[in-house]
């Protein structure tokens, strides 16, 4: 059976970054268990930094990937924890990641964040089949039919969705999507939709693109009401951003 890729359009849009750096800054460890080997990971959404003895520290890691604006980010609790003891392809994707620091070779550095993007995927999957009990975008994606509604609009935000059409693809009626939508995302699907278009707008904004441009682009009708919205959104006008 097809399942959707439910990640991708978010790792796409959002850069990640997965640098080597010490425990006081990082965001990322990875834990040793009792026989020495990597025995959980550690990630923290909240601020950087552990309180952790380095002995029991296999490596740690600052990760970037757009902060709070990334509302995968945003909707992962304060401090994520997965446990490696059973997943033997994680803990060869951290012995890679290990021969690469040790040996030092030119482009060990590339290598090591391509490899910590692999890291993040798969805590990202981890957490998503996990589900969660608040209300988010996490929660939304570990829904099977929530999460095919939550893709379209990911893959297509310029698309003049309405409830109807959304409520279509999750293989719902109406009322019910809207109902489910908002117990388990935490708002309404259009004011969702509203707010990941408002998100690649800014973006855009900040690498210089047209303001009618990003209009047209993200569904709006003209650009003085896509500056209206922008403005109630992020308190400033698109213009002054990327001045």
């Amino acid at each position: 059976m097809y399942k959707i890729d439910r990640l991708t359009t978010l790792m796409d849009r959002f850069s990640l970054s997965v640098k080597m750096a010490p425990l006081n800054v990082a965001t990322l460890v990875v834990l040793s268990g009792v026989d020495g080997k990597p025995g959980r990971l550690r990630f923290r959404t909240d601020s950087a930094g552990f309180d952790i003895p380095s002995s029991n520290i296999v490596f740690a890691a600052a990760v970037d990937w757009g902060g709070q604006s990334n509302p995968l980010i945003a909707a992962l609790p304060d401090v994520v924890e997965l446990d490696l003891c059973q997943d033997e392809e994680t803990v060869a994707l951290i012995g890679l990641m290990q021969s690469e620091l040790a040996a030092q070779r030119c482009g060990g550095g590339s290598v090591i964040n391509r490899l910590g993007e692999v890291l993040i995927v798969r805590m990202l999957r981890s957490q998503i089949e996990l589900g969660s009990t608040r209300p988010g975008l996490l929660a939304g994606l570990s829904d099977v039919r929530l999460s095919r509604a939550i893709v379209a609009v990911h893959e297509q935000p310029g698309r003049n969705w309405c409830n109807e059409d959304l409520a279509q693809i999750a293989g719902m009626s109406r009322s019910r999507f809207a109902e489910l939508f908002q117990a388990t995302v935490g708002e309404p699907p259009v004011a969702y939709l509203r707010r990941w278009r408002l998100i690649l707008a800014r973006q855009d904004v900040t690498w210089g693109d047209r303001v009618d441009h990003i209009a047209r682009r993200y569904g709006y009708t003209s650009p003085e009401g896509f500056s209206r919205a922008f403005k109630r959104h992020y308190g400033k006008n698109p213009i002054s951003l990327r001045a």
